[in-house]
Formats: C-alpha cells, structure tokens, sequence
C-alpha cells in the first residue's frame, strides 16, 4: 500500500488531485445530509433567506470553486498552498454540482425528477476523478509504450479517434458512454456502434428514413431502461433522498 501510494499519489504531485475529490465526495455528503434534514424538518438547519431571498448553496460553491482555481494556478502541484487550494476546489464543486439541476433548468427542482440529474453528474464526477488518480489518463494515452510516446503522429491519431468514437457515442444520445469512454476507449466505440437511442441527433436524422431502425432502437432502448432504471432511481433514491417523505 506504501508503495503504491508513492508511486501514484505522491510522486507525480497527484495529491492535490486526492484532496480535490476526497472534498468533493465530503462536501457533496454533507450538504445533501443538511438538505434532506431540512426537507423532514429536523435538526438545527435551516434554508437561508437572508431578506426573504433563498440562497442557494450553489452561490458559495462558486465563490469557493473560483477562488480554489485560480488558487491552484497560482501555487502548482506542490506545497501547502496547493493542498488548500484542491480542498476549496473540492468542496465548491460539491456544492454546486449537488444543485446542478437547478443550474441547468434555471429553475429549483432539487426535489423534482430533474433534480436527480444532480446526483447522477455527482457521481459521474466522482468516478471520472477516482479513474483519472488511480492511473487513467484522458483518451487512453496511458497505455501507448515508451517508443510510442516517441512517435508524436501515432499518438495523435489515437487521440483523435478515441476523441471521434466519443463524440459519435454522445450524438447517439450516450452520455454516461461517450463521458465514460474519454478515459476507456473501448467503451467509447461500444457506443459509437451501437443503435442510437431514440430522440438522439442520429437517431432523428440518420434513422429518419429508416422505420425498421427505428422501431429497432426503440425496442432496445425500452429493454435497457426496463433493465436499468429501476436500479438507477434506487441508488439515486438512497443517495440523494428522493424517495423520503418531505
């Protein structure tokens, strides 16, 4: 275990990196532990509506998101001022991807079905990061040999089509996938082969004269999320407390 922390943690300065999601993770536990405390009435927590205005926590999740970004700019990888900077980063970033929703629908549906959009990137998040510190590197480039590395042109074109996989997994309407598959390439191009989901970019254009397609990847799609989405709402439901009686 020591020298695995050496190696992957302390050596290649990742462990501001380390700090950033073990805050993310904390914050984000914390702050839906408060929420959900507020939603049942119990415990000293309150909403904050300072003259009848409800502050969101996304507002100090931003004020600390910044001043920890541009605090890890300035200080590098190394020293002490990098290890407080990942830790405000860390905790902004809980806080406002835990009301994501809210960001993207400019509206507050913590508690609505857009609401377990937060928790969803929440956890994407996390994972990504966790893959990223335990040795991934962005398009799989982690895994070319030392003459590869070398040769500039190879890696290039590796990248690009790792980048292209994902890109046409996303224009599928596969977002975990195509997010997934920027570090785990062969994800990527499971995505990209498969049918589209339907309502997707592709599916719309490209299966637009083709009702057997459609009908296909509509019986897939339904068989997926007959498959999944139970399981899905119940971890999102034991997460972020969706389920418990307001």
């Amino acid at each position: 275990m020591g020298h695995w922390w050496e190696r992957n943690i302390v050596e290649p300065g990742k462990l501001p990196l380390l700090l950033a999601l073990a805050s993310f993770i904390l914050s984000f536990v914390i702050t839906r532990t408060i929420t959900r405390l507020i939603k049942a009435g119990k415990g000293p927590f309150r909403d904050v509506t300072p003259g009848g205005v409800h502050v969101h926590h996304v507002v100090p999740g931003v004020i600390l998101t910044v001043i920890g970004g541009f605090g890890a700019v300035g200080s590098g990888r190394h020293g002490v001022g990098a290890a407080v900077s990942a830790v405000l980063f860390g905790v902004g970033a809980g806080l406002v991807l835990d009301e994501f929703a809210l960001i993207l629908h400019l509206h507050d549906v913590y508690w609505t079905e857009q609401g377990r959009q937060s928790v969803e990137v929440v956890v994407v998040t996390a994972a990504l990061v966790a893959l990223v510190l335990s040795g991934f590197l962005p398009f799989g480039v982690n895994e070319v040999s030392a003459a590869e590395r070398s040769d500039r042109g190879a890696v290039v074109v590796e990248v690009s089509l790792n980048f292209a996989f994902a890109l046409l997994a996303l224009v599928k309407g596969k977002l975990r996938i195509a997010v997934i598959g920027v570090l785990v390439p062969l994800v990527a191009i499971v995505g990209a082969a498969r049918l589209a989901r339907p309502g997707s970019p592709w599916a719309r254009h490209v299966y637009r004269h083709r009702p057997r397609t459609r009908a296909r990847a509509r019986r897939r799609a339904a068989r997926h999320d007959a498959r999944w989405d139970g399981v899905r709402r119940r971890l999102q439901d034991w997460i972020g407390g969706f389920s418990e009686p307001s």
